[in-house]
């Protein structure tokens, strides 16, 4: 349960009585109990907890919440507009600055989309690649969540600094793996229409399989971090419980879902690429809470690591593009149409929707980004909350502002 600080007013429980039936985001504040010690307080757009550049308006009375307006478009650059302006060759590094610690993912699911309008499918080795970099890039969005979800606690976890320490260094082993393969370590622009790149250099599955071996052997240090410590359940149990129904209406996918009872994952459900072939164990949970989302990731990460070995032992030879080697921006002219693809990005289903007009650039690009649905969460679940349990369920949904606001 979450931790009490100090007694509430009887307006502020009667809120909290009425937010366990039915959360109403929509509460005019001007109905509020005229006894009621209301206070408005900016929460962001500069503030770390918030993850990004994300302003939430919070009505306090006391240190209950009594409503959470978000307000979003400070991290707004465009982008689908960007993809309208630019041709299909050029866009793969506009979108990896969207979700920008699972790069890799956004890559993937911009060129489906466009390969849907081609009809093409990439080589054997291009998709085992596809996948490869999709459960890598899964990981390490993980282990930075972990991390910072431990800043987000604060002196909860040592400080709140000690897990993040602990798993940002395995993140950048990951990225040195990315590194090897891309010759960059944070924007890849590794994927292109057809299939990828650049192929897997000499000695890199041996890299790949000692780092993941690694990582393998420390998420038990992960674990005892948290599962043994007072706080962290008192702060995470019973707290940001995201009702399935809730939830599945407001478009919400990913591991927010799955850890509300939800097996649902697109990997499995609705394959695409290497999926087709691979067998996929799906984590979930049923709390709906923030401890049950943390619980989900984890099993994750296992169940990534577990593929990853599975690929690296199969990697077929052969090309790694269906296409021609492109020389000019106009390269790819798909035929008119439309066509929408997705993909099981770290946090949900990100989705690809887009027009062709017959033209070497889309005529209308939009992208579906699971962050946005994620966040549409919070004035449902900050109703009735703490000041500091709201930190905590904000960060539990894990939103990446650059594809929120895109």
């Amino acid at each position: 349960m979450a931790l009490v600080h100090g007694p509430v007013s009887e307006p502020v429980a009667a809120l909290i009585r009425a937010r366990a039936k039915v959360p109403n985001p929509h509460f005019d504040v001007e109905s509020y109990d005229p006894e009621g010690d209301l206070l408005v307080l900016n929460l962001g757009p500069q503030h770390p907890s918030t993850h990004g550049v994300l302003r939430v308006k919070l009505y306090l009375d006391g240190e209950t919440c009594i409503k959470a307006v978000p307000y979003l478009g400070y991290l707004h650059r465009g982008v689908e507009k960007l993809c309208e302006k630019l041709t299909y060759v050029q866009i793969t590094p506009i979108v990896d600055k969207n979700d920008y610690v699972a790069a890799f993912s956004n890559e993937m699911a911009i060129n489906m989309g466009f390969e849907a309008l081609l009809g093409v499918e990439p080589p054997p080795r291009a998709q085992t690649i596809r996948a490869l970099g999709a459960e890598m890039q899964r990981v390490a969005s993980h282990l930075l969540w972990i991390g910072t979800f431990g800043l987000d606690m604060g002196g909860a976890l040592g400080g709140g600094a000690t897990l993040f320490m602990h798993t940002f260094r395995e993140r950048e082993t990951i990225l040195d793996c990315f590194e090897a393969l891309t010759g960059s370590r944070f924007h890849y622009n590794t994927l292109q229409v057809g299939g990828c790149r650049h192929d897997l250099p000499s000695g890199w599955d041996a890299l790949v399989r000692g780092t993941f071996a690694a990582i393998s052997a420390r998420i038990v240090e992960y674990e005892d971090f948290v599962r043994t410590n007072a706080i962290f359940l008192a702060r995470t149990q019973g707290v940001g419980v995201v009702d399935a129904g809730l939830a599945l209406s407001l478009g919400v996918s990913g591991p927010v879902l799955r850890a509300s009872g939800v097996d649902y994952d697109l990997r499995r459900d609705q394959p695409y690429g290497l999926y087709r072939e691979l067998k996929v164990n799906v984590a979930t949970a049923s709390a709906g809470d923030c401890q049950a989302r943390f619980e989900v990731r984890l099993a994750e990460m296992r169940e990534s690591i577990r593929l990853v070995n599975l690929l690296l032992a199969g990697v077929p030879e052969g090309p790694i593009n269906a296409l021609k080697s492109v020389k000019l921006p106009g390269a790819v002219k798909p035929k008119a149409g439309i066509a929408y693809s997705a993909i099981e990005s770290p946090r949900g289903e990100l989705g690809t929707w887009v027009i062709a007009d017959g033209s070497d650039k889309p005529y209308r690009c939009k992208i579906r980004s699971p962050s946005l649905h994620a966040l549409s969460l919070l004035p449902y679940l900050a109703q009735g909350q703490n000041l500091s349990d709201i930190i905590v369920t904000l960060g539990s949904l894990d939103p990446i502002m650059g594809e929120v606001d895109r």
